[in-house]
């Protein structure tokens, strides 16, 4: 029986991780288009966002979960609200 449940936590795991992937890739999508749009680059955002460049990468990539400070750091510096950058 706990090899059964082990097997289907594992493929609910995955298929969360999966989810959440796909979630993170259509952010940093998102982010990137926002960027774009303001005629920043990589540098420039990071710079108006106080945060290292690698960490904005990151995020565009999908690579990361940004954290609610980091989220709300990106909308300042791309001068736009919390809720138009993750906003749906």
């Amino acid at each position: 029986m706990p090899k059964i449940y082990f097997r289907n936590y594992a493929t609910l795991v995955l298929m969360n991780n999966l989810r959440n992937q796909e979630t993170l890739e259509q952010f940093g999508e998102k982010l990137k288009t926002f960027r774009t749009a303001k005629g920043l680059t990589l540098e420039q955002l990071a710079f108006e966002a106080d945060i290292e460049l690698s960490q904005v990468h990151r995020v565009e990539k999908g690579k990361i979960n940004p954290t609610l400070t980091t989220l709300i750091a990106l909308a300042k510096g791309l001068d736009i609200t919390l809720a138009e950058l993750v906003g749906t």
